[in-house]
């Protein structure tokens, strides 16, 4: 059965401007989410997900005259990085919080702008289908009239300017409903650093909803950082796609510490062969929070390799749900896949479920998978303390070294010391004591 929350959305659907094959897109994309409403918890791939809360609720699109309220800075400014910036307020571009200098071979303009100028380019990324039970928000995304960004970086281009992609959900009308979908494609021998923020007004209620499309040819690399720190009164939904052909390398950091829920779903496509993924990821809750993550590697020819370490801490009543599926397809020799997800556990009512799978249909393939969930090293605690170091001070020291894998590789050390502090912030008093060590810069 549909929701109240599906049809109070859905209603501007038929109204939508565009080309005829995405005024399509969109009503199709309506009618199956209108047949099928939202997931039941019986639903194996939503059943941790409390959808339950939304379903009763009248969300609205965040009205367009919201974009001219004031914004804190610090909501979109990052420690050792500047320009370009583009930032996004409640889902719309807000040109005059941005920051885009020329770049030579470096495309940045709305997804509006983008389809004014040349709709049929973007055909392949906006038209795909959202089928599965598990991408219903990625279809509601689809079905709905939104802006975005697309990045395009030409063939051969190197781009050294680390580029800073914010969006925020501002502190404006209660259960507001807003959408983002950008579109990142780098050419053949290309290479970017990126930056995905995900910030927000305090007290902000809103749902957010963003997919993110990756297309990397051959040969090229994106670095990436997914840095989630929205407030914790706001929901967030991301789906991340990238599909990766031969030689493309795609390097990404994932940082979770915000959202009252949030659920984030990546899937990866290795479908060129020598394509490599490495994927460095965390999630810090306490209180009531809920953080869901999904990760889908598909290795789809040959000599492909992921790379997958991901780690979790929960307490008080948070809870955690990480679901790590990596697949090799027939054909796909030569594959070298790892898993690893590691938890931790800081009070006896908090709960991480992990849940990793491998399903091979390949010969000469190298994979392997761990997960665990339990609590601080006894051993390394007693260490510190006879170093001196009191209980609370070494608690926090162990839970943030366990943290750090996720952004630990990265060369920028100003935006490394403020994820440094970012952690230590949010991590549980009954770890800090009260007294958050001091971390060198």
């Amino acid at each position: 059965m549909s929701s109240a929350m599906l049809h109070s959305l859905l209603d501007e659907v038929e109204s939508a401007k565009g080309p005829d094959w995405l005024k399509q897109v969109r009503v199709e994309a309506r009618t199956r989410l209108l047949e099928r409403g939202l997931p039941a918890a019986r639903n194996e791939a939503w059943k941790y997900t409390p959808l339950r809360a939304l379903e009763s609720r009248g969300l609205r699109r965040v009205a367009a005259d919201s974009q001219s309220v004031g914004v804190d800075p610090a909501l979109y400014t990052l420690a050792g990085v500047d320009s370009p910036r583009l930032v996004f307020v409640d889902g719309a571009l807000r040109r005059d919080l941005s920051d885009l200098p020329g770049v030579h071979g470096l495309a940045i303009e709305s997804l509006g702008a983008a389809l004014e100028g040349n709709a049929e380019s973007l055909s392949a990324s906006l038209g795909r289908s959202f089928d599965a039970d598990a991408q219903v928000f990625a279809r509601l995304n689809s079905a709905l009239p939104g802006d975005g960004v697309v990045i395009r970086v030409a063939p051969g281009v190197k781009v050294e300017p680390l580029l800073h992609l914010v969006m925020l959900g501002n502190a404006g009308a209660a259960d507001g409903y807003w959408q983002l979908r950008n579109v990142i494609e780098l050419g053949e021998g290309s290479a970017l650093r990126l930056i995905e923020h995900y910030a927000g007004g305090q007290g902000c209620t809103h749902l957010g909803n963003v997919v993110n499309q990756y297309s990397l040819k051959a040969g090229a690399r994106l670095d990436l950082l997914q840095l989630q720190a929205a407030p914790d009164s706001m929901r967030l939904i991301r789906r991340s796609d990238a599909v990766l052909d031969a030689d493309a390398h795609l390097e990404m950091r994932c940082v979770e510490a915000g959202a009252q829920w949030m659920r984030h779903d990546l899937a990866v496509a290795l479908q060129g062969d020598r394509a490599r993924l490495v994927s460095r990821g965390v999630f810090v809750l306490n209180g009531r929070q809920h953080a869901d993550t999904r990760i889908d590697v598909s290795h789809r020819a040959r000599d492909t390799a992921c790379d997958l370490v991901w780690r979790g801490v929960a307490d008080q009543r948070a809870r955690g749900v990480f679901h790590g599926a990596i697949t090799v397809c027939p054909g796909a020799d030569g594959t070298d896949a790892l898993l690893s997800n590691k938890n931790l556990l800081l009070s006896d009512q908090a709960e991480i479920d992990t849940q990793p799978v491998l399903e091979i249909h390949a010969d000469e393939v190298k994979a392997a998978h761990g997960a665990t969930v339990g609590q601080l090293d006894e051993k390394a605690l007693f260490y510190l303390r006879s170093r001196g170091i009191d209980e609370a001070e070494a608690r926090s020291l162990l839970t943030l070294a366990f943290c750090r894998i996720a952004f630990d590789s990265i060369t920028n050390e100003t935006l490394r010391s403020q994820l440094d502090a970012m952690l230590l912030e949010r991590l549980p008093r009954a770890v800090l004591g009260g007294n958050a060590p001091q971390v060198a810069g």
